[in-house]
């Protein structure tokens, strides 16, 4: 959604109404993930896309459909339907796509939502996209991390809560999913199913060492949709000139940089941390402060840069400074995936590489030489 969400507001301000279809589910090998969004709009524009191209079509037609007659409707498609190959999903995959009419009227609170969503303030949109009961399917919760904040109702105040806590859970983790209750919001029940839009801020990534590698690796964490901030102990190396692809450069030594960001809470489960100065007295003191958070503060990546040779003195130092090994198991050292890398760029694609198999299961091998499921 969020791609999208500057031609919605368009036409959402100016009055009109838009078909939106989202991704809501994905099984097998679906080519774009839950939250993806399509928009029909007032002249029939097809901004967005659901499928890369598979199932446009279908949902823009049933798009038209909804908005004709004003009542939401789930659809699936995949190899399981008859109709596969004629809405053209030839991929082998299968996704769950949630049709739905949007106008200031069905979705009042839409300014609002992309004011946060502007500014940088996490919200999540929790919408009934299957009920047994149809008038509770379109219905709507906002909520925000502010002491529980939320407004509107799912439907009764059990499912509110149980929903509203969960959502708070997908906005730490910056995950957009759908979720199974029963049909008034029972954990252990089947029945209702509620989206879960997260529109939390960037992840953020923290390149340590003002070098040219550093330079690839922000243009890459840039390119990806990191927040990237390079950090450097030298002056003279660490200026905004020399990383352009970065959102902020900092001047500071980097263990303390880090304790800092720690402290204020700017530093989740989704950060990425990418150590390149390969020097002990940078490295060690910040990959102490790194390597023990405790468990509920954990990164999603430690990387540090540097041959088998720095490697392996490095890990000597830490052990030093008394790091368990489990601390120091999560570590990738030397970072990266074996790619052959030489050049910056490639080393940054390296580097790339290796937290998107983390973020996501891979096993960073080539998919002409393995079998079975392609996404994770």
């Amino acid at each position: 959604m969020r791609e999208v969400l500057p031609e919605l507001m368009r036409w959402w301000r100016d009055g009109k109404t838009i078909g939106v279809g989202t991704v809501v589910a994905t099984f097998r090998s679906a080519p774009r993930p839950p939250g993806a969004s399509m928009l029909v709009g007032p002249s029939g524009e097809a901004v967005g896309s659901v499928s890369g191209g598979c199932v446009e079509g279908a949902v823009y037609e049933l798009a038209q459909s909804v908005v004709g007659t004003g009542a939401p409707k789930l659809q699936r498609y995949g190899v399981s339907d008859d109709d596969a190959f004629a809405v053209g999903l030839t991929c082998g995959g299968i996704l769950d796509v949630y049709v739905e009419k949007i106008d200031v009227h069905t979705f009042p609170e839409l300014g609002a939502i992309a004011e946060d969503v502007e500014a940088g303030r996490p919200v999540a949109v929790a919408t009934v996209v299957e009920h047994p009961d149809p008038a509770w399917i379109g219905r709507r919760m906002v909520v925000r991390p502010d002491d529980g904040e939320r407004s509107g109702s799912i439907g009764s105040p059990r499912a509110d809560a149980a929903v509203a806590d969960d959502a708070l859970g997908l906005l730490a983790s910056g995950h957009d999913q759908t979720l199974t209750y029963g049909p008034d919001g029972e954990r252990r029940g089947e029945g209702m199913r509620v989206f879960v839009w997260s529109f939390a801020p960037a992840p953020r990534m923290l390149v340590f060492g003002a070098i040219d590698f550093a330079a690839a690796v922000a243009r890459m964490g840039n390119f990806l949709g990191y927040k990237v901030t390079v950090c450097d102990a030298r002056p003279v190396f660490a200026t905004n000139s020399r990383f352009p692809s970065a959102d902020e450069v900092v001047v500071k030594w980097p263990h303390k940089y880090l304790r800092e960001e720690i402290e204020a809470g700017r530093i989740d489960q989704r950060t990425v941390l990418c150590v390149l100065t390969h020097d002990p007295k940078f490295d060690v003191p910040l990959l102490e402060v790194a390597l023990r958070l405790p468990d509920h503060q954990q990164v999603a990546y430690v990387g540090a840069m540097g041959s088998r040779r720095t490697h392996e003195d490095r890990m000597a130092r830490l052990e030093e400074a008394g790091l368990t090994h489990e601390e120091i198991g999560r570590l990738s050292s030397p970072v990266g995936l074996d790619l052959g890398a030489r050049t910056p760029e490639e080393t940054a694609v390296s580097i790339a590489a290796e937290i998107i198999a983390l973020r996501w299961g891979g096993k960073g091998e080539r998919l002409a030489s393995m079998e079975g499921r392609i996404h994770h």
